[in-house]
C-alpha cells in the first residue's frame, strides 16, 4: 500500500520535519527594531488607553480557547493530496507570521523591562497570545506527519531592521487584516459547514479577537506619537505600508487561489473583503486611507497577479537562466510601474472619518 501522506511534495529537514519555505517577498517576515529608542518613547500622551488595554491582556480571555478536542483525534488520509498540500501551506504561512510576532513581541518585552515597564508586559503578555497561535497551527501540522522547526525558523530566517515607527505601521496592519481574515472565513464556514475541512477553523472567532486586541494596542500605541500620524511624512509612510501589505495580500492569494477554492471561498471576492475592512478600520488611526473603492486598484493589482504566473512560467520552463533573465525583466519592470501608479492614486483624507463608528 502506498502511504499517501508520504507522497511526493514536502521537503523534510529530518523526518517529520519540513523544510522552511523558501523566502520570497511575498513571504511573511521576521522583524528587529531600535530598542533603546523603543524604550525612551513618552506614552505619556495616552497613558490611559494604553493601561486599559494591558488590563484586558491581563484578563487572558483564550486561556483555556485552544485546546484541541475530540474531533482532531482522527485520520485525515481520506483528504486527497491537493488538499492536504494546499491546507499544510496556509497552516506553515500562519505559523511562522504568529511565530514572528511572537519572537518580535518577546525581545521589545525583554528590552523595555527596566525601562519602560508598561510597554514591557503589553509585549510579553501579546508574545504569549502569538506563542499560542503557532503553536497551535504547528500541532495542527503534525496531524499531516509534518511541523517545523522553530528554533531552526530562528537561527535561518533573515531579519529585517524596521524603525519604530515602521514596526508600528506593520504590525497594526497585519494584526487588523489578520482579524479581518480569520472573521471572514470563521463566518464562511459557520455558512457553509461541508466546506469546514479541518476543525481549526471552529477557533477562527475567538483566535481573532486576539488579533484585534493587539491592533489596538498599537493604534494607542501610535496616538501616543503623534509625531509618527501627523507630518506629511507619516501621510506617504502610512500610504505605503498601506499598499505593501494590501498588495502582497493580495498578489499572493490570488495567484494560487487553491486553498481558498477548497473551502468554497472566492479568492479575489475574500481579498477585496478584507482589503476595504482593514483599510477603514486603519483610518481609525492614520491619517489617509487608499482609494481601494476605485476599480483602476484591483485592475493594476491583477496586471500584478497575472505577471507573477509568467515569471512562475519562465522559472520553471528550460530557457537558459540567462534568457530568462531577459524574459523577465518587462514582467518586474510592469510590476514596478502598476505599483508606481497605485502609490500616486490620490488616498482619502481619514481625519473626517476618525472618531465614528464602523
Amino acid at each position: 500500500m502506498v502511504d499517501s501522506l508520504k507522497k511526493p511534495g514536502f521537503e523534510e529537514l529530518r523526518p517529520g520535519i519540513k523544510v522552511p519555505a523558501k523566502e520570497t517577498i511575498l513571504s511573511p517576515k521576521f522583524y528587529t527594531t531600535d530598542f533603546d529608542a523603543m524604550a525612551k518613547m513618552d506614552i505619556s500622551p495616552n497613558e490611559d488607553e494604553l493601561r486599559a488595554i494591558l488590563e484586558e491582556f491581563r484578563a487572558d480571555y483564550n486561556r483555556h480557547h485552544f485546546v484541541r478536542d475530540a474531533e482532531f483525534d482522527q485520520s485525515w488520509d481520506h483528504m486527497d493530496w491537493d488538499t492536504r498540500k494546499q491546507f499544510v501551506e496556509f497552516l506553515e504561512r500562519s505559523c511562522t507570521s504568529e511565530f514572528s510576532g511572537f519572537l518580535l513581541y518577546k525581545e521589545l518585552s525583554r528590552k523595555l523591562k527596566d525601562k519602560n515597564p508598561l510597554l514591557a508586559e503589553c509585549f510579553g503578555l501579546m508574545a504569549r497570545d502569538e506563542a499560542r497561535h503557532a503553536g497551535f497551527l504547528n500541532k495542527a501540522m503534525s496531524d499531516f506527519n509534518l511541523s517545523l522547526d522553530l528554533g531552526f525558523l530562528t537561527k535561518s530566517r533573515k531579519y529585517t531592521f524596521f524603525k519604530p515607527e515602521f514596526i508600528f505601521y506593520a504590525t497594526y496592519l497585519s494584526e487588523k487584516i489578520g482579524y479581518w481574515r480569520y472573521i471572514r472565513i470563521y463566518r464562511h464556514l459557520q455558512a457553509n459547514p461541508d466546506k469546514r475541512i479541518y476543525p481549526i477553523f471552529r477557533f477562527f472567532e475567538n483566535w481573532c479577537q486576539d488579533e484585534n486586541r493587539h491592533g489596538d494596542f498599537f493604534d494607542a500605541l501610535m496616538k501616543a506619537q503623534p509625531q509618527y500620524l501627523n507630518t506629511w511624512k507619516a501621510r506617504l509612510w502610512c500610504r505605503f505600508f498601506l499598499l505593501a501589505v494590501f498588495g502582497t495580500m493580495y498578489i499572493r492569494d490570488t495567484q494560487e487561489p487553491g486553498f481558498y477554492e477548497v473551502l468554497g471561498i472566492d479568492a479575489r471576492e475574500y481579498e477585496t473583503y478584507v482589503i476595504q475592512k482593514t483599510n477603514e478600520t486603519a483610518g481609525r488611526v492614520f491619517p489617509v486611507m487608499l482609494d481601494v473603492d476605485s476599480p483602476e486598484f484591483y485592475q493594476r493589482l491583477d496586471v500584478c497577479v497575472q505577471n507573477n504566473r509568467d515569471l512562475a512560467t519562465i522559472v520553471a520552463s528550460k530557457t537558459p537562466k540567462v534568457l530568462q533573465i531577459f524574459q523577465k525583466l518587462p514582467l518586474y519592470a510592469s510590476n514596478a510601474w502598476q505599483l508606481l501608479r497605485l502609490y500616486l492614486m490620490k488616498p482619502i483624507a481619514s481625519a473626517p472619518a476618525q472618531g465614528t463608528v464602523r
